[in-house]
């Protein structure tokens, strides 16, 4: 998931002694206009011009306003007595944890990790102030995005601090943000965030296209809103069509990949741009393993995805054809009697499993591990005894039930939900010919399913892209380079 980008650029350079000079060197090296969070402030040192370079999010406002209002007091005098950066530092910088660079490099690095950077006219060095402060959720990690290992910060509803919170983990001066307002009434603050050297810029142009012809009042539902607003309408298709994650360090690893990463502001969600069936293979916490461990986790999700899909209407098919079954899958038959079809048992468990996800929603968290425990032998054992359902049905759709939670696309499970269902039908109504016929259709819309960007659904299987799917098939060991 990671790439080999350095955090430097290619060469070294030193402050040239014009001042402007150096202004227009830092203003294009930092994309300055381009990345709304990166500010140039310009103040009047005596008879002499500075400029400070930062990032918006990082700041301790009050601690510059103080530099500022101490800068602002000196005289020519003072200023001809500091005559190096150095000088200047050890003299008038009042913050602690302040000191010069005469590198280029090294002064982009430190205010992309968050410091304030100065330039003063006449200096051939910068003076950096380390002001920074790094915003940290205040609540628990994201409960949809977990993890065992690795960070436990999440992004906030202030989308100031989720690009923040980016910018942490990506110091590169290719790391582009742009802003938007989207809405005639609401003025929603949108941001999209990408690496300007591995974005892929058919589907940057497709998505920037679409934001800029957006005309609505308000984003009420904030990323939701968008997500309608930005993708093509297919009613009938259940598949998303978009990734979400709440963790910064898989946004990163995303945008590192080459992806796009769009922020809302009021709500802690980012979206992922492209998406396609096999990204949802992928889980944070397959990267937080070794290789061996991560594979066997995304090959273990594959197979329940298959398997919640079909495994339920292949199960029904075989007992219809009981007396042509062999003897090696007759354990599967239902040996006790019952009184409800099967088919019409399998429909009512369905139902009921959404009716507790549903009521598990609005129950509060002290009473939620009670509702789950009551739930489970209520519609479990009871319901056997009572004669409404079989055991097997109960087990079988309990595995089914449970295996939505292996991947974590919420929209995802919803999907397969839809398609094992209408599969299951079709099976009921026309057997072997209901089934193939059902499996046929799904298959369809996957393959039909559009994206923001035209770009399949399918890739990398259509069109084929070998390295491309082995990346998502199986976990890589991150690569990298030893120092000579």
């Amino acid at each position: 998931m990671l790439s080999g980008n350095t955090i430097l650029g290619d060469y070294m350079s030193d402050f040239s002694k014009s001042y402007k000079e150096n202004i227009k060197t830092v203003s294009k090296r930092l994309r300055l206009g381009e990345s709304y969070d990166i500010i140039l402030k310009k103040i009047k040192l005596a008879d002499r011009e500075a400029a400070l370079f930062c990032l918006d999010g990082f700041l301790k406002d009050e601690m510059l306003e103080k530099n500022l209002e101490y800068f602002t007091k000196l005289t020519a005098e003072d200023m001809k007595r500091a005559d190096n950066a150095q000088k200047f530092v050890d003299t008038y910088t009042t913050y602690v944890e302040a000191n010069v660079v005469d590198k280029l490099e090294d002064y982009i690095t430190f205010v992309l990790s968050g410091a304030v950077g100065m330039i003063v006219e006449g200096f051939t060095e910068a003076v950096i102030i380390d002001s920074r402060t790094y915003p940290a959720r205040t609540v628990e990690e994201p409960e949809s995005d977990k993890v065992l290992r690795g960070s436990h910060e999440g992004f906030v509803e202030t989308i100031i601090f989720n690009t923040a919170l980016i910018r942490r983990k990506i110091r590169n001066t290719n790391l582009t943000i742009k802003s938007y307002q989207i809405g005639s009434e609401s003025k929603t603050d949108i941001t999209v965030c990408y690496l300007e050297d591995v974005v892929d810029r058919r589907q940057l142009d497709a998505l920037t296209k679409k934001l800029e012809s957006i005309e609505v009042k308000s984003l009420p539902m904030s990323h939701e809103s968008l997500r309608e607003c930005l993708l093509p309408t297919q009613l009938w298709n259940p598949f998303p069509k978009v990734r979400y994650t709440e963790r910064p360090d898989a946004a990163a690893a995303c945008i590192y990949d080459g992806n796009i990463i769009v922020l809302t502001d009021g709500s802690p969600t980012a979206m992922i741009f492209p998406t396609g069936i096999f990204d949802f293979i992928q889980d944070i916490n397959d990267f937080y393993f070794a290789p061996v461990i991560g594979s066997l986790l995304r090959f273990i999700r594959t197979l329940v995805f298959a398997l919640s899909m079909v495994f339920i209407p292949v199960w029904y098919l075989l007992i219809q054809y009981e007396e042509s079954l062999p003897d090696v899958l007759k354990f599967m038959l239902i040996e006790e009697k019952n009184t409800v079809p099967i088919i019409v048992q399998l429909l009512i468990i369905e139902f009921v499993i959404d009716t507790l996800r549903l009521a598990s929603v609005n129950t509060p968290s002290a009473l939620s591990s009670s509702f789950s425990v009551v739930g489970a032998l209520v519609l479990g054992e009871f319901a056997v005894r009572s004669g409404w359902f079989v055991a097997e049905v109960v087990l079988f759709m309990a595995f089914v039930a449970i295996s939505n939670f292996t991947q974590p696309s919420y929209e995802l499970g919803y999907a397969i939900k839809i398609s094992r269902t209408v599969i299951l039908i079709l099976t009921a109504l026309f057997k072997i010919w209901g089934f193939a016929a059902g499996l046929i259709l799904v298959m369809l819309v996957i393959a039909f399913t559009e994206t923001i960007s035209g770009y399949t659904y399918l890739y990398p299987l259509i069109p084929f892209n070998k390295e491309a799917l082995k990346t998502l098939l199986f976990r890589h060991q991150i690569k990298f380079r030893y120092k000579k």
